[in-house]
């Protein structure tokens, strides 16, 4: 094995790593959000559970966050909950995402 290939293997190893820790970030954020939202709604215990199990697989429905963000913007209409309101929630609750990760959490 040359130099090179070595460099190669080393960074598709590093990229397949980070790409993990992506998709739990995002994993783990749209728990957080979806536990958020159900609180709003009142659910606790084992429904908000469940409700936190479907904004996580709301997320394979497209790519990127709209899939999530409608959900969520549509279960809290009337609730004085605006889009803007959860994506900026989205984005408080990926960054402790990723903290919570790294601190091994």
């Amino acid at each position: 094995m040359t130099t090179f290939d070595k460099r190669e293997e080393g960074f598709e190893k590093k990229f397949a790593h980070d790409e993990e820790l992506k998709f739990k970030a995002y994993a783990r954020r749209n728990k957080l959000l979806g536990l958020w939202a159900a609180g709003i709604l009142g659910k606790s215990g084992t429904d908000a559970d469940a409700y936190a199990k479907d904004i996580v697989l709301a997320d394979f429905e497209e790519a990127g966050d709209n899939d999530v963000l409608r959900k969520v913007v549509t279960d809290l209409a009337g609730k004085g909950i605006d889009e803007p309101q959860v994506r900026a929630k989205m984005t408080e609750l990926l960054a402790t995402a990723v903290a919570q990760i790294q601190a091994g959490k």
